[in-house]
């Protein structure tokens, strides 16, 4: 079996996708400002931030744009290209992000939020782990084939990569990949699943930020110790807030973009390091290989000068707007996320996406009965899931779609996710292989 080509887009070049991509944003800004007429109705139906998701994903189905596609040359000769978008925006932005939304973080009143948040991100964990199994015996009830193969084709071995992702992320994918080594040719499927099923759960998430006074409502939850946070972060701001000048967004650029460079500088020495000369964190088998993952280390370096420097002065440059900056580059990650899906594919193996959406489903059913059980905020649901299921790039979009000053929040609990990542999907790898094992 031989991977489908996908179709080159109507628009292949970076630039001129980038500049639909800043329309779509700026277009859907504009109309979510408008109060009154349809556009009122539409917006207080649909949040303006899984617009923003939407719309590119929209463009991507319809064959406008595209992350990955093929060509074949008179020779015949197929070759992969892929857009830098997303690479671009999650590379370079999100650190740059990280460092201008937690430069006036409240250490103290992040740590009066309680042991919830915590609980409901293991929570989370718990449900990708016994998600997997139970997703297959479901699956094998109606589809038996879809949930069969055998050796390196079984396809417990390729959800075992979904599993890496959705607790851990993308080095514990790998790990995942490396030590079950399903067929590369039937990856991309998983890929697609893995894509697709975890951002509309993400779009689920966003739509009920919207409504999360009525969300906890019903849990009966308290979030007086995150009103406390959100008013303390507000009223300083308030205290510091002055009209920014062209030297205050230079600063801001030198301090998140320095901030960039040197974590990919000691993130990728640190990660090789650790690779070259730690014998666990070299073997993917290692639940402590998620310590070679550059990616992890740029993500905790930007974090760990963000609140470094929120002990300096450079905090009152939140006064100047550093966490609006840090927001709009948040917009744009979100914007190359929502390019990754085409909505076309999703039939292609439709066995795949059920296993996903009962695997997803179950995880969604735990997180909101032991939020209901423990009277935890949506909050604690919504960045607890996407720690688990969409890691560093996705929860501190969610975070601070609630507020700015709880991004840091997200960040902190979806590194937490690259530490359970492989030994979680480990486990969860083995209880599929059970579930399997008799079909």
């Amino acid at each position: 079996m031989t991977e489908k080509l996908l179709p080159e887009p109507l628009i292949t070049d970076d630039t001129m996708v980038f500049g639909l991509l800043a329309f779509s944003l700026g277009f859907i800004f504009v109309t979510s400002s408008i109060k009154s007429g349809s556009w009122k109705k539409f917006y207080g139906i649909i949040p303006a931030v899984l617009m923003c998701y939407l719309l590119p994903a929209l463009l991507s189905s319809f064959g406008v744009v595209a992350e990955t596609w093929h060509t074949v040359d008179e020779a015949g000769v197929t070759t992969e290209h892929s857009s830098r978008l997303y690479y671009m925006a999650s590379r370079y932005l999100l650190p740059a992000a990280l460092v201008l939304m937690t430069l006036s973080i409240d250490l103290k009143a992040i740590a009066n939020l309680g042991s919830k948040a915590l609980i409901m991100f293991l929570t989370g964990t718990a449900g990708i782990i016994v998600g997997g199994p139970i997703a297959i015996l479901v699956v094998s009830i109606f589809s038996p084939e879809s949930v069969g193969g055998n050796d390196f084709d079984a396809i417990w071995r390729g959800l075992s990569t979904i599993a890496g992702s959705w607790i851990g992320g993308s080095a514990n994918q790998a790990a995942m990949y490396e030590i079950f080594q399903y067929t590369p040719s039937k990856y991309g499927g998983m890929v697609l699943v893995d894509i697709f099923v975890a951002n509309v759960w993400m779009a689920i998430i966003l739509l009920g930020v919207g409504k999360t006074k009525r969300i906890d409502k019903w849990l009966k939850a308290d979030t007086s110790a995150i009103e406390t946070l959100k008013i303390r972060v507000t009223e300083f701001t308030e205290k510091i807030t002055r009209v920014p000048t062209l030297g205050d967004y230079m600063i801001m650029l030198g301090l998140g973009f320095s901030a960039v460079g040197l974590s990919h500088f000691f993130g990728g020495h640190i990660s090789t390091y650790l690779k070259n000369n730690v014998a666990a964190v070299g073997d993917p088998t290692n639940f402590l290989s998620f310590l070679g993952s550059g990616f992890f280390w740029m993500v905790v370096i930007a974090t760990a000068v963000g609140i470094a420097i929120s002990f300096t002065k450079a905090k009152n440059y939140e006064g100047a707007g550093a966490s609006k900056i840090g927001g709009m580059f948040i917009y744009i990650l979100v914007a190359t996320i929502g390019m990754k899906v085409d909505l076309g594919r999703v039939l292609e193996n439709p066995g795949l996406i059920a296993i996903g959406f009962i695997w997803i489903s179950i995880h969604a059913a735990l997180m909101i009965g032991v939020a209901k059980l423990i009277k935890a905020p949506y909050f604690f649901l919504a960045v607890g899931s996407q720690a688990n299921v969409g890691g560093a790039a996705s929860a501190p979009v969610v975070a601070a779609e609630f507020h700015p000053s709880l991004t840091s929040v997200g960040v902190l609990l979806a590194v937490f996710g690259y530490v359970v990542g492989t030994g979680g999907a480990l486990l969860c790898a083995y209880l599929m292989e059970v579930a399997s094992a008799g079909l």
